[in-house]
């Protein structure tokens, strides 16, 4: 079955894969349901009553657009993957800041099938489930702090570690035989991704807690949620 979705490269000792066709048209549907998913998570609001349709699917396309071309722009790669960009993390933040944690995990979850159809690296299917879905899918654990003081510097915060989580897992697992010489593997990924996501990360939170900042996003969160 896994072979209708992707083909075997072996390049020496290393396997891997690429997908077909098929895979990638599968990836694509998968990206629309999760909005679509995340959408109508955030219309019925738990009580079955519409309150946000088309505004939330533009603001979410936008978010992903957003994080898509940012995170092409990168100020520093590191040489096993990963890299520092010029705040992708961010506009996925936002979709769980401004609509919660269901949504947000779930527009995280496509923007992960997106990057994977974009510049995928698959080794088995658990390691990409790990990397891409799973990692950018913490990013919109941001929404567990969308009614707090300084909840988007918190949910940004959370929504970063959960990804930091997710790649240790996966440099740990997958990825241990490129540990520094003398390095415990365990050490070696808990240090390696966050030189890249901390970094990022950093930059990010000094840059969202700059008031001429706040109050943009401030503007923008009243648009995407219509309380003008």
């Amino acid at each position: 079955m896994w072979k209708m979705f992707a083909t075997q490269i072996v390049s020496g000792e290393d396997v891997s894969y690429e997908l077909t066709t098929l895979g990638y048209a599968v990836l694509v549907l998968a990206a629309f349901l999760c909005i679509g998913a995340a959408v109508a998570l955030v219309r019925s609001g738990g009580t079955g009553k519409s309150r946000i349709t088309t505004r939330q699917l533009i603001f979410s396309a936008m978010a992903m657009a957003l994080a898509t071309v940012t995170s092409m722009i990168k100020l520093f790669e590191a040489p096993m993957g990963g890299s520092v960009t010029l705040c992708s993390m961010l506009f996925i933040a936002l979709i769980g800041y401004w609509y919660g944690p269901k949504a947000g995990i779930l527009t995280g979850v496509a923007y992960g099938i997106l990057q994977l159809i974009i510049d995928p690296y698959i080794l088995t299917l658990p390691q990409m489930l790990v990397d891409y879905p799973f990692a950018f899918g913490a990013l919109g654990m941001s929404g567990f702090f969308s009614g707090s003081r300084y909840g988007l510097q918190k949910g940004y915060l959370l929504g970063i570690l959960g990804r930091w989580v997710f790649a240790f897992l996966s440099g740990y697992i997958f990825f241990y035989y490129y540990a520094w010489e003398g390095w415990n593997p365990a050490v070696y990924s808990a240090v390696y991704n966050l030189s890249y996501i901390g970094i990022e990360g950093a930059i990010t939170l000094v840059l969202i807690s700059l008031p001429p900042m706040q109050s943009a996003l401030q503007a923008v969160k009243k648009l995407a949620v219509d309380e003008v």
